[in-house]
């Protein structure tokens, strides 16, 4: 018995101290920097001196932050936009590639490349390049007989749209999951679908739908998230310009704690964007019921 109670002992250990490296990880770069960022969303700290408390201030000032509410906006507009075109783009290249051929393996690294390398500066620098003036987008317009010279990027209108385009273009994350899912639905409920004289549009609304709605589910959550916090493409593209019309919270929140050293406003506004994204998953959980199919295939 003794035996026993020391082997388990032993096990305890080191199951203790496998994950140690993972517990101190977590402590030290997760936990520890959100105390310091909580506690500093109630002081007024700019850096470079002593945070000095200053209670609910910061987000009193909120309230009178024209340009909170303007980031708000752009935010809410670029996700709720964003993310639904980019599952549909993603579902329907999914749909696409679901039949194997020799080069599907090809076609679907290719297809999820944009997602690897799309959140970097690179791409961004060169998609602020092909918008411009004179850049690519505009020159393939006028080679197909269509006079452009839009200044895609200063225009109030269209500059939000190449912000959308570039977060749609890196859907091949959520084109594999979608193309997992849908090679687990049994062939057998397609075939007596077709006895049936099912058409394929009324197969597809009837049996790959539904039985996506959990998967459709899981990447709307995941890429709603993703998408309150996009900051790479819109800091390095556009800076919120012009106008604010492309002002993501995310790098107004970067630029009131790092460039205006208002550093205790910018933990302020992290934790209220934290509290918006947790508000619009639990909103997101309290609809499942509704349209999302669980009883198994």
């Amino acid at each position: 018995m003794n035996q026993i109670r020391r082997f388990a002992d032993q096990k305890h250990t080191a199951g203790y101290v496998f994950t140690l490296p993972f517990i101190i990880g977590f402590i030290m770069f997760m936990v520890v920097p959100m105390g310091m960022s909580l506690y500093y969303s109630f002081c007024d700290y700019d850096i470079l001196s002593p945070p000095v408390f200053t209670g609910l201030e910061n987000f009193r000032n909120m309230f009178t932050d024209e340009t909170f509410f303007q980031t708000l906006k752009v935010t809410f507009f670029f996700a709720f936009v964003s993310v639904p075109l980019k599952l549909l783009f993603a579902l329907f290249v999914a749909m696409l590639l679901l039949k194997n051929t020799k080069l599907s393996g090809l076609y679907r690294a290719a297809y999820y490349l944009p997602s690897i390398i799309g959140g970097s500066v690179a791409v961004s620098v060169l998609w602020k390049r092909m918008f411009s003036s004179d850049g690519v987008i505009n020159s393939l317009l006028q080679m197909i007989g269509i006079p452009c010279s839009i200044s895609w990027l200063g225009d109030t209108k269209t500059a939000i749209w190449v912000l959308i385009l570039l977060v749609v273009w890196q859907f091949g994350s959520s084109m594999l999951i979608f193309l997992s899912a849908l090679k687990q639905i049994p062939s057998s409920l397609y075939e007596s679908a077709k006895v049936d004289g099912a058409g394929p549009v009324y197969r597809f609304f009837k049996i790959t739908l539904p039985l996506l709605t959990p998967t459709i589910f899981f990447n709307l959550v995941m890429q709603m998230i993703s998408g309150f916090l996009t900051f790479t493409q819109c800091y390095i593209i556009t800076e919120g310009r012009p106008l604010n019309s492309t002002l993501l919270y995310t790098v107004y929140m970067y630029q009131q704690s790092f460039e205006f050293y208002n550093t205790g406003y910018g933990a302020a506004l992290a934790w209220v964007m934290l509290a918006v994204i947790g508000i619009i998953t639990l909103a997101l959980f309290a609809t499942k019921k509704f349209w999302v199919y669980e009883g198994g295939f």
